[in-house]
């Protein structure tokens, strides 16, 4: 009995081997990396053959092999993380590969026969749970075989699978997008400092949260989202708006400091926002920081409609918020409208300027062509009710394809924030898919990828700005857009400004985590540094990114980057400065927090730690720096630094040829200040004296420059024996300034400014004649 259970075993068991390996040869052409020779293929089709044929005495057997088939393809598509863990406890079994076979029929032998102990008592039901458990190992034994030959570890296999796993998911969400389900824009306001962004939003929502910013100006990005009915209350007087047929759930509006959102956050090569909002003073037009935006949002191709604000500012104008924009212009005095006309065509004029055709939104017969403007007034609501209709016209008309639904996920992180009771948060916008609690995320770090799990989703209650602390709704799950606070462990050293991902299995982590620090290094890699420069320090990468931009255009350079509080290791890098440019070992912080023992090192080393919560402040704070250490080497060097000029004689002008020496002269280049040594080199580069002072008119100046004919007096070298004009040099001579290699540094370090081109070229001349290398 126990005998002819062993063979009925090993023939089933055989056959399930042969057909597992000849199913995978045929379906899995690219886990082997070589076609394996036709002559072993006829032999395996031959095994297969004769132990069919041995199978095909018992009919039990022919039943047996057909559920185990099944079993097996049932286990293989929806249980692959069990078939993972049991190719790694054969993969031990698995070194040497010419006995595997032996070795795992011993162990199979010994199987069966425990196996066929049990079957006296529960045969069909003990039989099959053996049988599943035996193919499963076999199957792995088979998979492990057929990969070894393309010198893959099993890690980097399971890496492959999950990557392709991946790819499959994000195409398979692109290809079913759902275009009849619309899910809520995001909307960025831009603009120039004080043009009423952040109003605008307080005026939509009924907030204060512009009084509460640092200095009533926005240094992070806040979002709020805006409900369905919220905006058909607010567009209830606009004429000729269908608010019944609005396809869009609401609206994710994100507040931003100036231009952030577009130059800094990042999505797998995606702008943040769907429309923008660009805020212009109607009173200013177009300023520095509004062309910035414009050239920020013709970049990245958004299109933006232009909220034309401040109208209330026009002399005399009568306010109506609960009636159409248009029908309260026409109510206005005509002056008031002839102000607003003259007004409105200057900003269509400037608008052209930048290369954009605009107009006012009510003679706009062309949108896609026309940036539509909207006269507005965030103080007293005119206008706010056809700004929220012209964008849900706009979204879901000409922007329906890109706000159809899909399940990709598409989440920016936008703050770090650490809240009492909660520990450390972030907050984030969710443009595209779900999050739901428990799910696996995978969050920028400042060391590297956090791999956490969501404990909570809070979201801020309607018309509720995300970043202002509110009473917040806990959700088991989200769809997008949201903006969404999240409640995780390890989330101290994230880091905002970079995507969030959301692993579906384990497998995928190390795929995930690679993504995001390639894409941090890549963006970090993409600043380049200086070797001399300040080191600079902010909370996020989008603020960091900001600060440099505004470094770059004024001119100063930086050597160092970092995000997050600093921290004695910056300020040890800082320091490095020391030796090569003490004006620039300085510290930058950005909104960020400067730890004790890192201001006391600072302090002991000599580095100047600035910090401020304001962009404008902090640069302000380090322009008086850099001016006041210029000014005080400039005193320091001014004895070493010899500006250079050369000057011709006018031999009618010779006032006093000796001790001191005073004459007309014409300053044929450069430029000449007092307290210039002098030379002729024509006369073996006879030093003449110092220049003492400089006259114009009888009137003293202390510099005269190229073209200027001046009276100068020329005092002795003290020590010197005088020189005298007629013996030791005449008027057919040149006069030069005595320059030196150390007055030549003097100049590039501390007195650049002054100098101009030509007088660099004179520079370049004089090193010729007294050999100066």
């Amino acid at each position: 009995m126990v005998c002819y259970h062993i063979t009925e075993a090993l023939e089933v068991i055989s056959a399930s081997v042969h057909e597992k390996l000849e199913i995978e040869m045929t379906e899995t052409p690219d886990v082997i990396s070589e076609p394996t020779p036709e002559p072993e293929e006829e032999k395996g089709e031959a095994d297969l053959d004769d132990w069919e044929a041995m199978a095909s005495d018992h009919e039990q057997d022919k039943e047996m092999k057909t559920v185990h088939i099944e079993v097996k393809e049932e286990a293989e598509e929806e249980d692959e993380e069990e078939e993972e863990e049991e190719e790694e406890s054969d993969d031990d079994d698995d070194d040497d590969d010419d006995g595997a076979s032996e070795e795992s029929e011993d162990e199979e032998e010994k199987q069966v026969l425990t196996a066929s102990l049990e079957v006296d008592k529960e045969p069909e039901v003990v039989t099959s749970e053996k049988e599943k458990q035996l193919s499963k190992e076999f199957s792995s034994d088979s998979e492990l075989e057929s990969d070894s030959d393309d010198g893959r570890t099993k890690e980097e296999r399971i890496y492959d699978e999950a990557k392709r796993r991946i790819e499959k998911r994000r195409a398979d969400n692109i290809m079913n997008i759902n275009t009849e389900k619309l899910r809520a824009p995001v909307i960025c306001v831009l603009g120039h400092v004080d043009t009423g962004k952040t109003k605008i939003l307080d005026k939509l929502r009924h907030t204060h949260v512009q009084d509460s910013e640092a200095g009533g100006i926005t240094q992070q990005i806040g979002a709020t989202n805006v409900p369905l009915e919220t905006i058909k209350e607010q567009t209830k007087m606009v004429k000729n708006f269908e608010r019944d047929e609005i396809k869009i759930p609401g609206m994710l509006i994100i507040d931003t400091p100036g231009h952030e959102s577009f130059s800094n956050l990042r999505n797998r090569g995606s702008s943040l926002c769907d429309i923008a909002i660009l805020v212009v003073d109607i009173m200013h037009g177009l300023e520095p920081q509004t062309i910035e935006s414009i050239n920020l949002l013709k970049a990245k191709k958004c299109p933006f409609i232009v909220a034309l604000n401040k109208i209330d500012r026009l002399y005399d104008w009568k306010k109506s918020p609960d009636t159409d924009v248009v029908a309260t212009l026409k109510k206005q005095k005509k002056n008031t409208k002839d102000e607003f006309d003259e007004r409105a065509k200057s900003t269509i004029v400037e608008f052209a300027q930048q290369g954009l055709n605009a107009a006012l939104f009510f003679e706009n017969k062309d949108p896609r062509t026309f940036v539509s403007l909207v006269p507005t007034s965030a103080h007293t609501g005119d206008g706010m009710g056809n700004l929220i209709a012209m964008l849900v016209e706009l979204t879901q008309t000409m922007l329906a394809k890109r706000l159809a639904y899909s399940m990709e996920l598409r989440a920016q992180v936008m703050e770090v924030k650490a809240l009492p009771g909660m520990g450390t948060t972030i907050d984030v916008i969710l443009i595209n898919g779900n999050m739901k609690e428990g799910d696996t995320i995978i969050v920028p770090g400042v060391e590297g990828p956090i791999v956490t799990q969501i404990r909570g989703l809070l979201l801020p209650p309607p018309l509720k700005e995300l970043r202002v602390k509110n009473q917040y709704e806990k959700q088991k799950e989200v769809w997008a857009a949201q903006g969404v606070k999240i409640l995780a462990k390890d989330l101290e050293k994230s880091l905002a400004g970079l995507p969030l991902l959301i692993a579906h299995k384990d497998d995928e982590i190390a795929v995930l985590k690679d993504e995001l620090d390639h894409e941090l290094k890549q963006t970090l890699n993409s600043i380049k540094l200086e070797e001399k420069g300040v080191y600079v320090q902010a909370s996020t990468l989008g603020s960091l990114e900001a600060l440099l931009e505004y470094l770059r255009a004024s001119s100063v350079p930086y050597a160092g980057i970092n995000i997050g509080p600093v921290h004695k290791k910056d300020v040890m890098k800082a320091s490095a400065m020391l030796e090569h440019d003490p004006q620039f070992s300085v510290i930058l912080a950005f909104d960020v927090k400067v730890e004790r023992d890192s201001q006391e090192l600072a302090d002991t080393l000599g580095v100047r730690i600035f910090s401020a919560e304001i962009i404008y402040h902090l640069f302000d704070a380090f322009t008086k720096y850099r001016q006041d250490y210029k000014r005080q080497k400039q005193e320091e060097f001014k004895h070493v630094a010899v500006f250079p000029s050369k000057l011709r004689i006018i031999p009618q002008f010779i006032f006093n040829s000796r001790d001191p020496i005073v004459i007309g002269v014409s300053v044929e280049a450069g430029l000449l200040k007092q307290g210039t040594p002098v030379c002729v080199p024509s006369k073996n580069f006879i030093d003449i004296g110092i220049v003492t002072s400089i006259e114009v008119n009888h009137k003293q100046v202390d510099v005269a420059r190229k073209g200027q004919e001046v009276c100068i007096k020329i005092e002795p070298i003290p020590g010197e024996s005088p020189k005298m004009y007629g013996r030791h040099f005449e008027a057919t001579d040149f006069i030069v300034s005595k320059i030196s290699r150390q007055s030549i540094d003097a100049l590039k370090d501390w007195f650049r400014d002054e100098m101009q081109k030509s007088d660099w070229q004179l520079v370049m001349e004089l090193k010729k004649i007294f050999e100066i290398i």
